[in-house]
């Protein structure tokens, strides 16, 4: 089953829905924000993907954390700020199978699809 995560107002999710519902790709959408998101599956996707990737440093969440979070961030204060601030996550991220892919692109879409 293909799992797409994100936020329901997020423009590129929107684009990564749209993509895979013009591409007749089953999947289900989890909204993050208010489904929640557990510890365990932010750090799997940590694991696959590494923290960095994970985290929005261009979102205006991760602009309104206090500078001394942002200056001594790391693997385990990025969790427990992604954690506390879903909207601190890149979206959309693509559970397929035991692959995680983080963000959307057409073409990587399509190579994942094909």
């Amino acid at each position: 089953m293909t799992t797409l995560y994100g936020i329901s107002n997020c423009d590129t999710v929107k684009k990564a829905q749209r993509w895979l519902t013009a591409n007749s790709v089953d999947f289900s959408f989890h909204d993050f924000r208010k489904d929640g998101l557990t510890e365990a599956q932010l750090r799997e996707w940590v694991a696959s993907l590494g923290w960095e990737a994970l985290l929005n440093k261009r979102s205006t969440s991760w602009r309104a954390l206090d500078d001394s979070i942002k200056n001594s961030i790391d693997e385990t204060s990025a969790i427990r700020e992604m954690l506390a601030t879903p909207t601190l996550i890149k979206r959309p991220v693509l559970r397929l199978g035991d692959r995680v892919q983080v963000g959307f692109k057409e073409s990587e879409y399509s190579a994942l699809f094909t």
